[in-house]
């Protein structure tokens, strides 16, 4: 399989982890949440789609540049990726916990777990491919914006 092929299979795996994540959201975004108290500097929800889209193909095309090392760095890559699809359900389930569970606080523990898992990934994949760990720079940026989202969101609220 080559490259094109791998990178297009993870953004497939990608782009399915999103929409599952947003199956939750979207009814919680146009009921509960505009409900709850907001920090200041919240973006409007507009933003969430488009930098998410973003996001997730920077993460497929990581995924895919480490997947296509699998010949010469087995062990390695393999580890890597396993890395990365724990990191990409932990993605989905930070969803589930804030928007389906109603659950800030919760979340606010599960985000912490994910940016170290994406920390740890994005380290696995610099040694296997520099560009692959430069494309997860953003998300790791992302996450722990939206972290501190998330606890003043459950400060607030609490």
């Amino acid at each position: 399989m080559n490259k094109i092929a791998k990178i297009a299979i993870a953004l497939i795996v990608c782009l399915a982890v999103g929409y599952s994540a947003s199956t939750v959201t979207r009814p919680s975004v146009e009921t509960w949440y505009p409900t709850i108290i907001k920090p200041s500097f919240n973006p409007p929800n507009w933003i969430f789609m488009p930098v998410w889209t973003l996001l997730y193909v920077f993460m497929a095309v990581a995924a895919g540049l480490v997947w296509d090392k699998i010949k010469e760095q087995n062990e390695e890559v393999k580890k890597a990726l396993g890395f990365f699809l724990i990191q990409l359900t932990l993605n989905a389930i930070w969803s589930y916990l804030f928007f389906g569970l109603k659950n800030p606080m919760l979340a606010l523990v599960e985000i912490a777990l994910l940016w170290l898992m994406i920390y740890e990934t994005y380290f696995k994949f610099n040694k296997i491919n520099k560009i692959a760990g430069y494309l997860l720079i953003p998300y790791m940026a992302w996450v722990a914006f939206a972290g501190i989202l998330n606890a003043s969101i459950w400060w607030l609220n609490r």
